[in-house]
């Protein structure tokens, strides 16, 4: 039974839950759009407004995560969550109205959303009390995990000419399956061996949420951030998939994106140590702008692909920078509840991937390209890593 409840395999329990409800609930609509546009008649405009009511539900999601005294424990709300994720991905393989795309897009959000505000609230707290919390990259890897398992998952259905209802179907299935493998590694109550972690030096505790400038501008970033790498995000495997000179990129561009973004926690950690989290993320936000430009400003399949990897090897890392330097930060202000902190960030993060493809969506109407919308995301990344190390 100790085996079970070690940090390493509590940590691994994180990994499964945000490779279920981040790297599948949340972004297999990516490799799984250009299926719906082919076969649906999807159009750009709609697909962004899809892919908005996903993030518009993410952002509830992490609102709803920032109350105080919600009934039942923190676990429960986490495996609801994953639940709710994993039976939303299955059944966008049921219906054909956007409405319903819409609707099952938002309760997805909301779900998704959860599940990083209880999962990291539940594991990055006992990995810490545990003496091990270098181990958090290993629960963030989650999403790259993810991700590139559902790009694989994809390819490899679509070599088989599933339908975008097929393919729903295998995510939702593999979703729920990876729920019941973290609910086992991630038990109610911490059985983790425990010793003695210093506190961050903080001043006296209080109840209320205190934010200053600095934690205001590290907000204000995330939801730059947010917005900045999420056009690419959605958009890249419809780009790749309509841009004949990259064509034969499409299998492969998401796969790229996942596995650049597994490791890239933990290479940011690293750079984090040595630089500061305010540059390091900083530093990562101006080399996702290069890698989004990238993505359009040219037809060169290796520079395509180099984008793809500059994206997923930044992304993951920033978004874990980010929370972790917000509870740092807060606990030198001495505010108490560091769940309310991760929930705010999440807002605003949630609020930057709302606009960002509904932004795409409308532009591309208008130009028939991706290409201005992405160079705003790019701007977008540069103004983020300005605020962060003002």
């Amino acid at each position: 039974m100790r085996s079970l409840t070690s940090p390493t395999l509590l940590a691994i329990g994180g990994l499964l839950s945000l490779a279920a409800a981040m790297g599948i609930g949340r972004f297999v609509y990516t490799p799984i759009l250009p299926f719906m546009v082919d076969g649906l008649n999807l159009s750009a405009d709609d697909a962004g407004l899809i892919a908005s009511a996903n993030f518009l539900g993410y952002l509830i999601g992490a609102l709803f995560g920032a109350m105080r005294g919600l009934p039942g424990s923190a676990r429960s709300w986490f495996l609801g969550a994953l639940f709710a994720s994993a039976a939303t991905t299955g059944l966008m393989g049921t219906v054909t109205s956007l409405e319903t795309f819409l609707a099952l897009r938002f309760i997805g959000g909301v779900a998704s959303a959860l599940v990083l505000v209880f999962s990291s609230s539940l594991i990055l707290d006992r990995l810490r009390t545990s003496g091990k919390p270098g181990l958090s990259a290993v629960h963030f890897a989650g999403v790259g995990s993810g991700i590139a398992f559902s790009a694989l998952l994809i390819a490899l259905l679509a070599l088989a000419n599933a339908s975008s209802s097929d393919l729903w179907f295998a995510a939702g299935g593999a979703s729920l399956l990876l729920l019941l493998i973290s609910a086992n590694l991630v038990p109610a109550q911490s059985n983790v061996p425990t010793m003695e972690v210093p506190a961050p030096e903080q001043g006296p505790v209080s109840d209320k949420l205190q934010l200053d400038g600095s934690l205001i501008r590290l907000i204000f970033a995330y939801g730059l951030f947010g917005f900045g790498y999420v056009i690419t995000a959605t958009f890249v495997s419809v780009l790749a998939r309509t841009t004949p000179d990259l064509q034969p990129s499409e299998p492969y561009v998401w796969l790229i994106v996942g596995l650049a973004a597994a490791p890239s926690i933990f290479i940011w950690n690293q750079i984090s140590e040595r630089t500061g989290a305010r540059r390091a993320i900083a530093l990562a936000c101006l080399t996702e702008a290069v890698g989004v430009s990238l993505t359009v400003l040219s037809q060169e399949p290796l520079i395509f692909r180099f984008g793809a990897a500059l994206l997923g090897g930044t992304f993951m890392g920033i978004t874990a920078l980010g929370l972790v330097e917000a509870r740092a930060h807060l606990a030198k202000l001495g505010t108490a509840d560091p769940r309310r902190i991760l929930a705010l960030m999440t807002a605003s993060f949630g609020l930057g991937q709302m606009a960002g493809p509904w932004f795409a969506g409308e532009l591309y109407t208008l130009t028939g390209s991706f290409e201005a919308p992405t160079l705003c995301a790019a701007a977008a990344l540069v103004v983020a890593a300005l605020l962060v190390v003002r």
